[in-house]
């Protein structure tokens, strides 16, 4: 696990080599990401009115109190970017509206990442050595980005990662710290992130 990367396919999309244990850890992360977004919607009937869908959307109004689920759904006003002229009470009342309307559509389409990384690995046979190549085309390529990019937030979140650590101590940990793993996964899911997109 480390220098696993994807590269270009002929004809667009892209490909990478896996062990075993490599295969291993990317669908236990997947599936471990699919237990903390949790269930999905229930489907709307196929004779329903979208804008009536639409409008009766009540998805949560409230930010996750679980850091990691924070990062896959932040606030869309205040935080960081919000100015010293900015009212606070006025951002959260903007911020729970676009989160009651946005929400669970986005929580649908991470899970619906996440699930094609594990069904794309399940579809995987690996050779005599153990290893395989997952070939990705079509829309795959986007979705396995865009479940590299919830899978590193959710570590990030886990190990107190910010924007600016990307030289701090965790990265020089001892082997025998128990962070050392996910720093380890983080940094490999980095690797195989800027491949992928490297081949777009």
């Amino acid at each position: 696990m480390g220098g696993v990367l994807f590269e270009p396919l002929k004809g667009g999309g892209a490909a990478v080599a896996l062990d075993e244990i490599e295969i291993s850890i990317l669908r236990s992360l997947a599936v471990q990401l699919l237990e903390l977004i949790g269930p999905g919607e229930p489907e709307p009937a196929e004779d329903a009115d979208p804008l009536a869908v639409l409008f009766a959307s009540d998805g949560p109004t409230e930010p996750p109190s679980d850091p990691a689920l924070a990062r896959l759904f932040p606030d869309a006003y205040g935080g960081p970017g919000a100015g010293p002229k900015d009212d606070p009470e006025e951002l959260r009342a903007r911020s729970a509206e676009f989160r009651r309307f946005t929400e669970n559509d986005l929580r649908t389409r991470k899970r619906e990442d996440a699930l094609a990384v594990v069904r794309s690995l399940d579809a995987l046979t690996p050779g005599g050595d153990g290893a395989a190549v997952l070939e990705l085309a079509g829309e795959l390529p986007l979705r396995w980005l865009g479940a590299l990019n919830d899978l590193r937030l959710t570590i990030a979140a886990r190990l107190e990662i910010t924007e600016d650590d990307e030289s701090s101590v965790l990265f020089r940990l001892p082997d025998d710290d128990p962070r050392k793993p996910m720093v380890m996964a983080y940094l490999w899911l980095g690797g195989l992130q800027e491949t992928l997109i490297e081949t777009l």
